[in-house]
């Protein structure tokens, strides 16, 4: 019983940035339960050598798109060639994001605006191309991957990056909005809001701060992929049927 509640056999999921970091861990996970893999971010490289290692490991379809999620053209483009390519879309996480760390009063707005536009938009954007076909399938399972910086504001020695931390909030009732909107259609819409993970986007953080960071959370650690990993493997399966709308924060409880 199990077994079949994860089972991902015959979906198709969309990954947008999924050639690093916490999206090639999720499309890894979704693989090895099954989905064949579309996978797609600014830098095809990357995606590329995550597709190939995932069909070559697990003997599922996997392909690599180029895309600029802050680009309505791209995304649509995207959505067509992946559809045109697997002839459906399952699940689709939202993963791509962008940070810019200063003093709020030193930040320039083209930084601001590109955070938004990235994290925000973007996930508009993959939401509205993707769903239109979802509706039409009465079934979707869309999973947005906010943060605990969308959570709690932290102190200025740990994140300053307002920009994307007011994204990461925005995620969130960008999910719990769509996720009342969309329920009617059978779409499930959650996100996930992790806690400090070692990525190329915290390195920086974590490298100045790891004491500080590790010794605030209760469990003592830094997050793990497998524990991602667990989560998002849930929200893309018969498992979460009856969740919607939901934040999950996978943060060892430092957002308590």
């Amino acid at each position: 019983m199990a077994d079949q509640l994860f089972n991902l056999t015959g979906r198709t999921a969309l990954i947008t940035g999924g050639g690093s970091g916490l999206g090639r861990d999720i499309a890894a996970v979704f693989a090895e339960h099954g989905a064949n893999i579309a996978v797609c971010s600014r830098k095809l490289e990357n995606c590329q050598e995550t597709a190939e290692g995932l069909s070559a490991h697990f003997g599922i379809k996997a392909k690599a798109y180029k895309c600029d999620v802050s680009q309505e053209a791209q995304v649509n483009e995207t959505v067509q060639a992946v559809l045109k390519d697997f002839g459906r879309i399952d699940i689709l996480v939202n993963n791509s994001g962008a940070t810019w760390g200063e003093f709020t009063e030193n930040m320039p707005l083209e930084a601001w605006q590109k955070v938004i536009n990235v994290n925000v938009t973007g996930t508009f954007l993959l939401s509205k191309a993707v769903g239109n076909h979802m509706i039409s399938n009465r079934y979707g399972k869309i999973i947005n991957i906010g943060s605990v910086a969308g959570l709690r504001a932290e102190p200025p020695e740990v994140l300053n990056a307002i920009g994307y931390s007011t994204s990461k909030a925005a995620v969130h009732h960008f999910t719990r909005d769509l996720a009342r909107k969309w329920a009617g259609h059978g779409i499930n819409v959650n996100a996930i809001a992790p806690g400090f993970f070692e990525t190329k986007m915290t390195k920086h953080t974590i490298a100045e701060h790891a004491d500080a960071i590790i010794n605030k959370n209760p469990m003592k650690r830094l997050g793990d992929p497998e524990s991602l990993q667990g989560t998002a493997l849930f929200l893309a399966s018969r498992a979460s049927d009856f969740v919607t709308g939901q934040v999950i924060a996978v943060d060892g409880g430092s957002s308590l």
